[in-house]
């Protein structure tokens, strides 16, 4: 070997040491260097499982209706003269609404008034006539048998007598008949007045002033008793079942239905500030639907509901007493089923399916799965999983309001 080659492999040996050196000393670990931290626990917010008496709560789409309901038909034919109300305005039973034009009506009744004051005095001839004619034959019986007087004359004044109690019969059926007409005629001119036949709210004129009506046309408004107003809603017949086995006697029934208060909940979400009653069931389910119509009876001394307005019912059907209650947000749906996060004394977490039950407002019940004085996770359970160390700190409860 060459003294050159023995020099090359000599410098490449000093390389390879202090590349080895270098290595080495870089993993060695520094005497002033600090070892790596520990993970941080996540911050979770927990909440303690309520266990308290609950009121369930039923909640139906209603719909509202008047409690009486009345169309104003005409009953004559005739044309509209006057309107003599404020479409949409309180109205009272007897009120005239619309008028139909009186005059032929009022000629009609003036003509049998006139054919039945000749009636009676034709009917009072008549009778005058008959009593001259049963003095006549009194006359003549006594006289006839004493042939003072001829049969002839008796037989004749017995005739007379006859024909003049005929007459009198006649005359008697023409006035009856006269005054029934004179009757009929009456009811037709007062049928000229469509009055409101009850207390309500008057709606919008569907036939105006001029426009000819007859008995077969359309009403020509309508009148609504609002206060109390009604309320329709349906009710599943298994709903409708359990309610019925819950009070199986008509007593028990019938008391049940007499307690229960009704709330409105508005169009706009507001409460109505009147509670409800129970009015009555249906006769019968609806076999399209499978539910049963319910109707309840709310006051409106402002009359501020209407008739056709869309509203929710809500009413207590049933109190759950000792039921456990954790925020809905605790509580996590995986493939239909209901999966929370339960943390020990340890701030260990223990992820755990539950059975749910009914919500209340904003919590939910668990029926199985949870005890009371458990802390739950209510924000952050996204953080964790089964064996997880958390640092756990109160869950604000207004939070769970907004």
């Amino acid at each position: 070997m060459t003294n050159v080659s023995k020099r090359n492999l000599l410098i490449g040996g000093v390389i390879c040491l202090t590349v080895i050196g270098v290595v080495v000393g870089a993993r060695r670990p520094s005497k002033h260097t600090s070892a790596a931290p520990a993970s941080v626990p996540p911050v979770v917010e927990v909440v303690q499982v309520e266990q308290e008496d609950v009121p369930i709560y039923g909640e139906w789409i209603g719909t509202l209706d008047g409690l009486v309901n009345a169309d104003v038909r005409a009953q004559v034919t005739g044309y509209l003269q006057t309107q003599g109300y404020q479409e949409g305005a309180f109205v009272r039973k007897g009120q005239l609404l619309f008028q139909i034009d009186p005059r032929p009506f009022q000629a009609v009744l003036d003509q049998a008034q006139g054919q039945l004051s000749q009636g009676k005095a034709m009917l009072a001839n008549a009778e005058a006539v008959q009593g001259r004619t049963e003095l006549d034959v009194k006359r003549y019986t006594p006289l006839a048998k004493e042939q003072a007087a001829s049969q002839q004359d008796l037989d004749n004044a017995v005739q007379n007598n006859l024909a003049a109690k005929a007459t009198v019969e006649t005359a008697k059926a023409q006035i009856a008949t006269d005054e029934a007409a004179v009757e009929t005629a009456k009811i037709n001119l007062e049928f000229t007045r469509l009055v409101a036949p009850i207390d309500g709210i008057a709606g919008q004129a569907q036939l105006q002033v001029g426009a000819l009506v007859t008995p077969g046309s359309t009403p020509v408004t309508s009148v609504s008793t609002v206060d109390p107003i009604k309320v329709y809603f349906t009710v599943s017949e298994p709903q409708y079942l359990a309610w019925r086995k819950r009070f199986p006697t008509e007593t028990s029934r019938l008391a049940a239905d007499r307690a229960l208060r009704l709330q409105l909940i508005l169009a706009d979400g507001s409460i109505y500030g009147h509670e409800g009653r129970f009015y009555f069931a249906d006769r019968q389910v609806n076999v399209g639907t499978g539910a049963i119509r319910i109707a309840g009876l709310f006051p409106n001394p402002g009359n501020d509901l209407r008739p056709g307005g869309y509203a929710k019912i809500r009413a207590v059907t049933a109190i759950q007493h000792n039921a456990l209650l954790v925020p809905q947000r605790a509580i996590s749906e995986l493939q239909g089923g209901y999966q929370i996060a339960v943390v020990d004394g340890n701030d260990k977490v223990n992820v755990r399916t539950v059975t749910v039950g009914a919500r209340v407002g904003t919590k939910w019940i668990v029926t199985s799965g949870l005890n009371q004085g458990q802390r739950v996770v209510a924000e952050g359970v996204q953080k964790v999983r089964t064996g997880t160390r958390v640092n756990p700190k109160p869950f604000p409860m207004q939070a769970e309001l907004r």
